[in-house]
């Protein structure tokens, strides 16, 4: 694989992109996470639903598994774990389009209800996570819900030295500003006030938050 590549990849520098669903399960609480995030999601049938940084799919397939008249699209940069997450669908039976591409492009895929990611802003650098929640944002029709799941501000001790786990995988130069509270600082510029999580966990690699945000009109 390319040294030069633009992103990180899914389970960070060292390991290989066929271990990211392993290391999830044992490392994130990965199922509370991921149901609460599909409850505050609630998809609809006919709804377009976006999934930025799909990674190896899991997300995408459990949207359409709730929603099968939902048409899901998955963006994801990385080629390896796009071919995981087809390969998953197919096992499980379920038609979700895989697109190549970044955050930044998210807004070039047509206009969505729903836009969602999860364990994507904290791993890449601060223009990257500005823009690519922007492109969010743009890509969701007015009234339409944007959803972010992902480590964010790390407020005690003890998550702030499980976070140095993710730290190691994917580098404190991008992380950090996570852990300080850019995400809550970024939409809450987009939103025009202050946007606090409305859910969070404790894991072993640190805080998960959630955030739930509605496009308003342009």
């Amino acid at each position: 694989m390319p040294s030069n590549r633009e992103f990180t990849p899914a389970a960070g520098r060292l390991l290989p992109t066929s271990a990211y669903d392993r290391l999830l399960a044992l490392l994130t609480r990965e199922r509370v996470w991921r149901a609460r995030l599909l409850d505050a999601l609630a998809p609809k049938a006919g709804e377009r639903i976006l999934d930025v940084g799909s990674g190896t799919g899991s997300l995408a397939i459990l949207i359409k598994q709730a929603e099968p008249q939902a048409i899901v699209v998955g963006l994801d940069p990385d080629p390896d774990a796009r071919r995981i997450a087809a390969s998953k669908a197919e096992a499980a039976r379920v038609e979700i389009e895989w697109r190549s591409g970044f955050a930044r492009d998210a807004a070039n895929f047509g206009q969505f209800d729903k836009v969602i990611s999860s364990l994507v802003f904290h791993q890449i650098p601060v223009a990257e996570k500005r823009t690519g929640i922007e492109a969010m944002f743009n890509a969701a029709r007015p009234s339409g819900q944007v959803l972010i799941a992902d480590y964010a501000m790390q407020r005690s001790w003890l998550m702030r030295q499980a976070f140095k786990i993710v730290q190691s995988a994917d580098g404190r130069t991008n992380t950090q500003p996570n852990a300080d509270g850019f995400l809550e600082r970024e939409l809450a510029r987009i939103c025009g006030g202050s946007l606090t999580a409305t859910w969070a966990l404790d894991t072993p690699t640190g805080t998960i938050s959630l955030f739930n945000a509605i496009q308003v009109s342009r």
